[in-house]
């Protein structure tokens, strides 16, 4: 059961109690909407913030730091849930409770995140902020060399053309390029007083302790109220839109994308979720058993949910030659879907894999925290037991149900340059 407790206008702790391990995982994470001018910054912030702050000057610092909380992790990237755009920072380590010597480890590891985050050095270290950008831009050019990654990434892009939710997580490598570590470190004192922020503890800890030390740190900060991100479902666009693209690849990858014109606050969306998972949520779904193992048309074939934006995405990876047969045979699929062509084995399979999906999330804290940031983007703010009830609930009329708004929007080929 989530505890909140609100630090001040802009700054949330969030306390998920566990036993069941040995370590305190903790993170904070800063909420920021997705904009064209901003994506950049925000992707390359976290990892400059991260080489030192004034607790610990540089890399070697922190790995000493570390080194000195029992091989303690600490890590920072960027993540885009909708159009939220969070900068993120987390940290592991041992529970107190196992600690040799009695030490605070916790409250170390999250001085730490703190000092990350809110004492950076007066000025960012001309080596860092290089090689960190570069490190940046190279990640950014990199994302064509993963084409399963890439082939989904370029339909939604298509898909959602002129939305917010269009902008790639990681920025633009020619954004990046332009910036200067004066324009980062402006941005950095604008947005850290400005921005809503979650730091979310899991474990076994004394939370009061950790609230007590986070007041400590901020105090003197001058927040100004900020407000959380909100996206937007899509509607689908008129005709369906076709994008082929042609590389030198030995495979093609075939993405479409659908809008389902329901969002995760909709009554209907857990019949959406379990009718996703009969549909092509895993291997027990009718995409892997009717058009990967029966038809022999795709090496992998699946589908899942962007909940945050109502859409469907279906990723096969198949030979050029079979395009037609594929998709086709897709299409085919989810109309035995809006038919109620759904066999027993499907609908509880699908149901039981659901529920062993959300049991796992108890045996991984980072895991935990991920679903309790998902849940308060989307605004529902719903328990793990509350999900699993919900599943449980849904009946083959409301997967039928949900199934009826889902509509093909963009179909993506990515193909080989020989292929005609």
């Amino acid at each position: 059961m989530l505890n909140v407790i609100n630090i001040n206008d802009n700054i949330t702790l969030n306390y998920i109690p566990m036993q069941k391990l040995k370590t305190v995982t903790a993170g904070m994470y800063i909420h920021r909407e997705l904009k064209k001018d901003e994506a950049s910054k925000n992707a390359l912030l976290p990892h400059v913030l991260k080489r030192g702050c004034k607790l610990c000057r540089n890399s070697v610092e922190i790995a000493h730091y570390l080194e000195n909380l029992y091989g303690a992790k600490f890590s920072a990237g960027i993540s885009k849930s909708g159009e939220d755009h969070i900068l993120c920072f987390e940290t592991e380590t041992i529970s107190d409770k196992y600690a040799p010597d009695n030490e605070n480890l916790t409250e170390k590891a999250v001085e730490l995140l703190l000092s990350v985050v809110f004492k950076p050095l007066d000025t960012f270290d001309d080596g860092v902020f290089e090689q960190e950008r570069k490190n940046s831009i190279t990640k950014i050019e990199s994302i064509i060399n993963d084409k399963r990654v890439y082939a989904n990434y370029r339909c939604q892009e298509e898909m959602c053309k002129g939305e917010k939710f269009a902008i790639p997580r990681l920025g633009y490598a020619k954004d990046m390029a332009e910036l200067t570590k004066e324009e980062l470190y402006d941005y950095y004192k604008s947005i850290i007083i400005s921005s809503p922020i979650d730091i979310y503890v899991c474990g076994d800890t004394d939370i009061s302790a950790v609230e007590k030390q986070i007041r400590q740190f901020v105090d003197g900060f001058e927040f100004t109220k900020g407000t959380m991100p909100e996206s937007t479902i899509i509607h689908k666009s008129t005709p369906v839109k076709n994008v082929v693209e042609k590389l030198d690849v030995t495979q093609g990858k075939l993405s479409i994308g659908f809008t389902t014109d329901i969002g995760a606050d909709d009554d209907r969306y857990w019949g959406l979720v379990l009718a996703n998972a009969i549909f092509g949520g895993g291997a027990q779904s009718k995409l892997f058993n009717n058009v990967r193992e029966k038809l022999s048309l795709a090496y992998y074939a699946g589908s899942f949910i962007e909940k945050y934006k109502g859409i469907m995405m279906v990723n096969a990876g198949i030979e050029f030659k079979n395009f037609e047969r594929a998709y086709g045979e897709t299409m085919v699929q989810l109309d035995e879907m809006k038919k109620g062509n759904i066999t027993d084995l499907e609908f509880e399979s699908s149901k039981g894999f659901l529920i062993n999906s959300l049991n796992s999330y108890y045996d991984d804290q980072k895991a935990l925290i991920m679903f309790y940031i998902g849940e308060k983007v989307a605004g529902t703010n719903l328990e793990i037991e509350d999900c699993k009830e919900k599943i449980k609930n849904v009946t083959r009329s409301d997967v039928v149900s949900a199934m009826q708004s889902v509509k093909a929007d963009t179909v993506y080929f990515l193909t080989g340059k020989e292929d005609e």
